[in-house]
């Protein structure tokens, strides 16, 4: 998996590791592979753009090198930049990447034809790029700045500066960058013989080499960081050094200011109190904010592989506080963080002292023979596990499910398939063999790759280039406040679901003595996907509606992973129904009906209806399950 250390296990593919020509290129060869294509592919107007560009950057690299020249910690950087320490900090597998580009260009060897064609098409893309570039700065030069185009970049973030547009050198070596992306990424489209998956690879290691050879990740070639550099002095570059700096001692790079937040002082603040506890978890149960409340209480699961104050961030932003406003009893599993001492925990284990450990303990302090209950992302995987084995059992404990980005069939799960194949797991399976559990950092790096220009590079360019310090921003600090995962439980997760895909084959997950049938689960559910989703593709979460055998209430959410999920009314969301039923997630999406505002209102309605009349509300624990601190307890806190 990508973001292994020099200590972890061995390489995951023995031949990439055996490749010698492969095994010594890094960063540093990757740019210069760059570098030279570029330069090749740009030939006809590279000195008519030299010649015009000669008084800015001169002039930038004169200054900066004066810089450099009279402090030693700008010497000392660019030292740094020049060493690539970013292979360090930066999650990239470059033998991956040398695979992917070896890949390519042998197949371009397997059809010369097409490749020359190919090769011609680009070049003359650059001409005419770079000849739009310097007629539109001519034409500015006579009668004033044009409007913004709609040519390549427009949109981008990374190119968001003005240089980029309305300066020809740096508009024609932004396009250059653009073109030349796209021709690479359309080479590794074209047919070659390979299966799906390894063509997703392709695609995937692809990307995340044009991203990490963008133009904007050189100081030399950022106009905002060099136009920060003059501003200051040089103090931003001194800066982003000490960032830098800071980040290599750590061993991984920061994305947000952890100094900003913590559980307990402004996040996780709904009043309530932890009133049970086992090896595996703290139950909390909220206090109540209304008169009265509905009979039937809700119990939340989210995923171990995560802390739960997701769903209890700042008050502006709690489901969990909207939930308690609404009439709600809520109760939420809080999971511990495990060490090498709990490696033999399995998901039996979370089973038992997870969800039906805390039904039992919420039905004994609300004296409700039955519950609401929701899972987000692998909670809800877990409840729905546990619902099978409940079915089975003939045990009707829970009245209604609610599923937040949730996967029951692993069938397609987007670019996480490029680290959980075979090969993949195994090598999962011996870091934690070796450790005990997994570490989160393993799992948070194949996550922020899956978005590597939102989560990775334009870290680099604030912390490093622009000598900033990282985002104060709540979602940030709780994505980078992960858990270890235990060997025993997660080995398996991982391995009946990513790799085999077992949980939609009625009988072949067998869970405490029963044969998991998903069909069984014929209770009222209600489902969420979310619109622009990297970890859970919406139409991947769409396919409980096929799995159950109870009638799904299927929203699809506006935007990705966490910000679909946490988005209260008031904000600029959007979701979409359809009731009626449909053969295919294509279907259900073409006879939608969007909604502006958030689905926490269409939920909070549905949930309400299953929820019972309203009535006093119900003590904070009890005789059995007395308080035994206040929210939000201690295994939230542990690091």
């Amino acid at each position: 998996m990508a973001g292994r250390t020099k200590d972890d296990a061995p390489e995951r593919r023995d031949e990439t590791r055996n490749e010698a020509p492969a095994a010594g290129l890094g960063p540093d060869s990757m740019l210069s592979l760059w570098a030279s294509w570029v330069e090749a592919a740009s030939v006809p107007f590279r000195h008519a753009a030299g010649d015009m560009a000669d008084g800015m950057l001169a002039a930038g690299a004169k200054q900066t090198a004066a810089l450099m020249a009279q402090d030693p910690v700008l010497r000392a950087m660019d030292q740094a930049w020049n060493a690539n320490p970013l292979r360090d900090v930066v999650p990239v597998d470059w033998a991956e990447v040398v695979r992917a580009l070896r890949t390519v260009w042998l197949c371009s060897l397997a059809r010369p034809a097409g490749s020359f064609a190919a090769a011609a098409r680009l070049n003359a893309s650059l001409w005419g790029a770079a000849l739009e570039a310097w007629n539109q700065a001519a034409r500015g030069w006579i009668s004033g700045p044009a409007a913004p185009d709609a040519l390549p970049g427009k949109g981008d973030k990374r190119f968001a500066a003005p240089e980029w547009q309305t300066h020809p050198v740096y508009r024609t070596l932004r396009d250059a960058y653009l073109l030349a992306s796209d021709w690479l990424l359309e080479q590794g489209e074209l047919d070659g013989g390979m299966d799906p998956a390894e063509q997703q690879k392709l695609r995937f290691h692809l990307r995340q080499f044009v991203d990490a050879m963008s133009p904007t990740l050189m100081l030399a070639l950022n106009p905002a960081a060099l136009r920060r550099a003059m501003e200051t002095g040089g103090a931003s570059v001194a800066q982003g050094v000490r960032n830098l700096q800071a980040d290599l001692q750590a061993g991984r790079l920061s994305m947000v200011d952890e100094a900003a937040f913590a559980p307990g002082r402004n996040l996780a603040l709904t009043p309530g109190k932890v009133v049970h506890r086992n090896r595996l978890i703290e139950l909390i149960q909220y206090e109540p904010q209304t008169p009265t409340v509905h009979a039937r209480p809700l119990l939340i699961l989210p995923p171990w592989i995560n802390k739960y104050y997701i769903l209890d961030m700042q008050p502006k932003n709690s489901m969990v506080r909207y939930l308690v406003s609404q009439g709600f009893t809520v109760f939420v599993v809080s999971w511990k963080n495990p060490d090498a001492s709990m490696e033999d925990v399995t998901i039996e284990d979370y089973i038992d002292l997870g969800p039906l450990e805390a039904s039992d303990v919420v039905r004994s302090i609300t004296g409700s023979n039955a519950l609401n209950v929701m899972g987000y992302c692998i909670g809800g995987t877990l409840l729905a596990m546990v619902l099978a084995w409940l079915a089975a059992q003939g045990d009707e404990r829970f009245a209604s499910a609610s599923f937040m980005v949730s996967l029951q069939d692993f069938s397609r799960v987007g670019d996480t398939a490029v680290f959980l194949d075979e090969p993949g797991l195994e090598l999962i399976e011996q870091q934690m063999m070796q450790r005990g559990y997994l570490d989160s950092r393993e799992m948070s790096n194949m996550f922020n790759l899956l978005r590597s220009n939102d989560l990775i590079w334009a870290n680099v360019v604030n912390n490093y280039l622009m000598g900033e310090k990282p985002a104060a921003f709540d979602l940030l600090y709780w994505n980078s406040d992960g858990t270890r995962m235990a060997r025993a439980a997660h080995g398996w997760y991982l391995r009946n679901t990513y790799v085999e895909n077992n949980l939609i084959v009625p009988g072949r997950i067998r869970l405490k003595g029963e044969g998991i049938d998903l069909g069984r689960i014929t209770l009222d559910t209600y489902a969420v996907g979310a619109e622009k989703d990297h970890i859970v593709p919406w139409d991947a979460a769409w396919q409980i509606t096929r799995l159950l055998g109870g009638k799904t209430r299927f929203v699809l959410a506006s935007s990705g992973h966490i910000a679909g999920i946490i988005n209260p009314p008031g904000g600029k969301g959007s979701y979409w129904t359809n009731d009626a039923r449909a053969g295919s997630p294509e279907e259900w999406r073409r006879g939608a009906m969007k909604h502006d505002g958030s689905w926490w209102t269409d939920w909070t309605a549905w949930l309400a209806a299953h929820s019972g009349p309203k009535r006093k509300p119900p003590a904070m624990g009890n005789a059995d399950h007395p308080p035994l601190e206040d929210a939000p307890g201690r295994y939230v806190l542990e690091k």
